[in-house]
């Protein structure tokens, strides 16, 4: 079995009435920060928000061109949902779609929003998956599976089309992995193109399926699938997809939530882009060393966007600490009036700001006029924040850390 070129420039040409070609972009901010020459690939600007339109909308369009369907169901973390209500609305098709009882509200109600049936089952992916083919074989419609099929996964290779004609001289591409159909269809694009370039996937920690494939060099399914980013929270990645990356790709890498939360924070601030987990996976596994770049041009695939507006101040927070841009500890003070007066005074004096004061009044460990005060404060970095610690200890607090 293959993934072959001319199945991805078909698709590349299907595709064109259909996508936006998303832009790709050099960062001074990551380059300097890295070492290497990082250029970031925005399919969060793409139509639904993500890659899978692509993979979808070629599998939709092949599937209209032989007449072989009259009606589509799917499953979905959400992406590829979104990619199949656009792409069935397109052909008038109607479509089903299963969904975790997880999925971000944002992608249930923009793929409701695109025309289609969505119906919530199950905890992952994998659950909405099994629901899925159960309504395939009541209703008799066609599947379209997100990632294990190489007419999505020619879809999903276009990107590398655009990635060497907008970036001919890349040394290194990463990819965010979950079921495989991206990496699968990137890495088979490029390696046919030009072999030189190295193609790295990039998976959470908590969902490593794809990168135990990798390295154990055969299917490797896992017993849970545990992450913040739910567009790649997979439990079994697909047989064709494990087959072609470990063919084509060069490595797979993971990278932790508070990695991903970090990186999520600094697109955030310094390219005003909003990129969901799974999408910032690549750019975590740069800034955090898991590939050497330094004097390489660098592509990652910010795969996509959606993520849930309420979800967000939770990954800044997670980003923030992980970053160290905020304090938590707590001090021992005398329960007496204006002794928080003074503490906050002097986080004050050295440009700590307070977020969050709670007093403790009933441990045994304390005397009769004593409180444990827990503080949180944000502060500039790591070496504002030893700054911080050290003023407080200089007045005689205990600085415990928690």
């Amino acid at each position: 079995m293959d993934l072959e070129l001319k199945e991805i420039e078909l698709a590349a040409k299907r595709l064109e009435p259909t996508i936006h070609r998303t832009k790709i972009e050099s960062s001074k901010t990551f380059s300097d920060m890295t070492g290497g020459e990082i250029y970031l690939k925005f399919e969060n600007q793409q139509k639904t928000g993500s890659f899978k339109i692509r993979g979808a909308s070629n599998k939709i369009a092949a599937l209209v061109e032989r007449g072989e369907i009259t009606s589509a169901v799917a499953s979905s973390a959400g992406n590829h949902a979104q990619g199949v209500a656009y792409a069935s609305h397109v052909h008038n098709i109607p479509a089903t779609i299963v969904m975790p009882k997880s999925a971000p509200i944002a992608k249930v109600s923009a793929t409701e929003g695109y025309g289609a049936k969505v119906v919530l089952y199950g905890d992952c992916y994998d659950d909405a998956y099994k629901k899925a083919v159960e309504i395939q074989e009541k209703e008799g419609a066609t599947f379209l599976h997100p990632y294990d099929d190489l007419e999505v996964m020619a879809g999903q290779g276009t990107i590398g089309i655009e990635i060497l004609e907008d970036l001919p001289t890349v040394d290194m591409v990463l990819v965010p992995a979950g079921g495989g159909g991206l990496l699968a269809g990137v890495a088979a694009c490029i390696k046919q193109i030009n072999p030189r370039v190295q193609i790295i996937g990039v998976q959470a920690e908590g969902a490593p399926a794809i990168y135990n494939s990798f390295k154990e060099k055969k299917h490797v399914t896992t017993d849970s699938a545990v992450t913040i980013a739910d567009g790649i929270a997979v439990k079994i990645p697909g047989d064709k997809t494990v087959e072609l990356i470990n063919k084509y790709a060069d490595d797979v890498v993971t990278v932790s939530d508070a990695e991903i939360s970090e990186a999520i924070l600094l697109l955030l601030e310094r390219t005003k882009q909003v990129v969901e987990p799974a999408g910032a996976t690549p750019l975590a596994a740069v800034l955090n060393n898991k590939v050497d770049v330094k004097g390489k041009k660098i592509a990652c695939v910010l795969s996509g966007g959606n993520i849930d507006v309420s979800f967000i101040h939770r990954i800044i927070e997670l980003g923030l600490v992980t970053r160290e841009r905020k304090l938590k500890f707590k001090t021992t003070l005398l329960d007496i009036p204006g002794s928080l007066e003074h503490l906050s005074h002097i986080l004050a004096e050295a440009n700590a700001n307070i977020v969050m004061v709670q007093h403790d009044r009933l441990s045994a460990e304390l005397d009769p006029n004593e409180a444990i005060i827990h503080i949180a404060c944000e502060v500039g970095g790591r070496e504002h924040g030893e700054r911080v610690i050290k003023v407080l200890e200089k007045n005689g607090y205990n600085i415990v850390m928690e």
